[in-house]
């Protein structure tokens, strides 16, 4: 199955992380969200997809809530109410970017990808 919905570059601020100053100062977030799910025979009807504002909905509300230590963590609670909350929805992969991670070396992003299927 090859059908597919992305909602790229879902950001907020939020308090994650194992230092305690990124749980007190937080940063910004930023996640990208692919479904894979049938799209044949949708006859422009909504309740036969998904609908991309609550699944981005999802996100930001992980983004925003309360605070884990790991960006993997994250990224597989966002990746989880997916898949219960979207019956249609096989599988999902989430990508969690943390461009402000704490490291001493220049650097562009720091990201963690996960997929995980019904």
């Amino acid at each position: 199955m090859s059908d597919l919905i992305k909602v790229i570059g879902i950001s907020a601020k939020g308090f994650h992380g194992v230092f305690a100053s990124e749980q007190r100062r937080g940063q910004r977030f930023v996640v990208d969200i692919e479904l894979t799910l049938p799209l044949k025979n949708l006859n422009d009807d909504l309740s036969k997809t998904v609908n991309y504002a609550e699944v981005a909905q999802i996100a930001h509300d992980q983004i925003t809530g309360k605070p884990v230590q790991l960006i993997e963590t994250l990224a597989d609670n966002i990746a989880t109410l997916v898949l219960k909350e979207f019956k249609k929805v096989k599988e999902v992969k989430v990508i969690v970017h943390k461009p402000k991670a704490p490291i001493s070396l220049r650097f562009t992003d720091v990201s963690v990808e996960i997929t995980r299927k019904r």
